[in-house]
């Protein structure tokens, strides 16, 4: 009878799980994962967010807007002028909002002529700041 206790202790003892070497291995891969991800470099671009909020243009420093269509159309504040007019007014925007600048929007079946006719008429206008932006 002696025997056979002895007997039950040594199989109870093998039949336990022994944990150490799982953790081990949990271990080595957690210090694997941690040194990996520190060498990961992510693509992309640093942005510069200004610091104070960001405000609508008010209106004393609106530019002023000429479009001009694909058949040379000029178009002023969402009216047809004249090429002849345009100079007449740019000088009357000009005189409402000093400190706005004259932005040209040509479309791209416009002819160079008639953006180098508003150029001009913006500079006999008195307006020397004048930008020329692409049509969406």
């Amino acid at each position: 009878m002696r025997k056979h206790q002895w007997s039950t202790g040594a199989d109870e003892e093998e039949n336990e799980i022994n944990l150490t070497p799982m953790l081990d291995v949990v271990f080595i891969m957690l210090i694997f994962f941690i040194v990996t991800a520190s060498f990961i470099k992510e693509a992309g671009l640093d942005v510069n967010r200004p610091d104070a909020p960001v405000t609508e243009t008010q209106p004393e420093e609106a530019n002023i807007l000429v479009a001009i269509s694909g058949n040379d159309e000029i178009w002023i504040d969402r009216r047809l002028i004249d090429p002849r007019a345009v100079r007449a007014n740019i000088e009357r925007l000009h005189a409402e909002n000093p400190n706005g600048s004259v932005v040209i929007q040509p479309d791209r079946q416009s002819t160079n002529k008639m953006l180098v006719t508003v150029m001009d008429a913006a500079r006999q206008a008195g307006v020397y700041s004048i930008s020329i932006a692409d049509r969406n």
